[in-house]
């Protein structure tokens, strides 16, 4: 699927960026092909290989494929929507959830805050740090705020009200 990024956004242009580097250095350096279809038959098998037999760092040393694909009951891979890759990596002790009210208000260990009147009635993830909090709305990163309070955070996981189910 092909995605566009936000202008100047370097969350998320950076992991093109990277992408580009070793597709250049690992992949074009020194190469010369002699058609177009020689060239992809090449650059299939490295991005097949890229993909699925070499681990990355940034995703903590394992593949694109093993991140975000899963075997079936029958054995066959199967994509992982991107709801389901992020629960998987926002179910720590460090993660919550809240409903963001009509207002644009949230509340976290008793630090009240704004995350924006247009995101009223979402529920979206907060990452809570020992100095800061980070609100996302699904892969959005829409607030950050230095973390005020120290304390327990109760209700880890927030409902839709039943209004909006």
């Amino acid at each position: 699927m092909h995605r566009l990024t936000a202008v100047r956004p370097p969350t998320t242009t950076g992991k093109i960026e990277r992408f580009h580097r070793s597709l250049r250095v690992e992949f074009l350096r020194g190469k010369v092909f002699t058609d177009l279809a020689s060239a992809q038959a090449v650059l299939d098998a490295w991005v097949e290989d890229y993909n699925t037999n070499r681990p990355h760092q940034g995703i903590g040393m394992c593949t694109p494929a093993e991140r975000f694909l899963r075997r079936d009951p029958e054995g066959q891979m199967i994509a992982l929507g991107a709801e389901t890759r992020l629960a998987a990596l926002r179910s720590g002790d460090d993660w919550i959830q809240r409903t963001v009210g009509s207002n644009g208000i949230i509340s976290v260990a008793w630090q009240v805050f704004s995350v924006g009147k247009h995101h009223g009635g979402e529920i979206v993830d907060v990452h809570v740090a020992d100095r800061v909090l980070e609100v996302w709305s699904g892969a959005d990163l829409i607030k950050s705020v230095v973390r005020t309070t120290k304390g327990d955070i109760r209700k880890k996981r927030a409902q839709r009200p039943a209004a909006a189910r």
